[in-house]
């Protein structure tokens, strides 16, 4: 087998980014995690193999049942009923039951400033005190000069796709905001001008149980599914 080869099938086809949260610890004692918008699971390869509880949660039915191959393959004790179809704004998950939430290349399909911020605040909702929100998203920054320094909305690429753009000043609110605490100086890669994507990884402070009533509009109780949290 070749290196590639080897490294493909212990992590699978990974975000590099993501991959350096593990490097750095970053889930060393975050065994539930969630991935909202998981696709074919590529995220959680290497969580499913090494023993995490995983969750996930994509709109495409079909990603959903490649998800769950992959777990009965990887981590054939993880019930399928973890990973189900639905949408990132509305999970049937209970508060404070995921002790890291994954979300790579997603936020940036938001229809505008308020579908972004019901997402996130969901996902913020399930993330339990102490717990890690990480995410990928296109942003404005470093192309400033194309598309205006203004962000907070959907525009069109350089590289032509069309994407719901955040600023710096976006991200910055929004950790305010939610009363969460950067894990790491905002990062963004420069894809040669065609487009530009950050990380953004939050930590949840071990005191955060206050209301989201100021960051979202409330919504109705839900039923509380299987997590790693009695």
């Amino acid at each position: 087998m070749t290196a590639s080869a080897d490294v493909r099938a212990t992590f699978g086809e990974i975000d590099i980014y993501l991959f350096d949260q593990l490097l750095r610890g970053r889930f060393d004692n975050r065994a539930c995690v969630l991935d909202a918008g998981c696709g074919d699971g590529r995220n959680l390869h290497y969580l499913l193999r090494a023993g995490f509880e995983c969750f996930g949660v994509d709109a495409d039915a079909g990603a959903i049942d490649a998800v769950r191959r992959r777990a009965a393959h990887l981590a054939p004790a993880i019930s399928a009923g973890n990973f189900i179809t639905g949408t990132i704004e509305r999970l049937p998950w209970a508060d404070g039951s995921m002790s890291a939430v994954i979300c790579s290349a997603v936020l940036h399909f938001s229809d505008d400033e308020a579908h972004f911020g019901r997402t996130l605040t969901e996902m913020w909702r399930v993330l339990a005190p102490g717990g890690m929100f990480f995410a990928r998203l296109a942003s404005n920054i470093g192309l400033e000069r194309v598309l205006g320094e203004r962000a907070g909305r959907r525009m069109r690429l350089p590289d032509g796709t069309e994407r719901f753009v955040v600023d710096e000043a976006m991200l910055l609110d929004w950790t305010a905001r939610l009363g969460a605490q950067l894990m790491d100086p905002i990062k963004t890669t420069n894809v040669q001008h065609q487009r530009c994507m950050t990380t953004w990884c939050l930590a949840k402070p071990d005191h955060a149980r206050r209301s989201m009533a100021s960051a979202a509009l409330p919504t109705p109780p839900r039923q509380p599914m299987s997590s790693c949290f009695p």
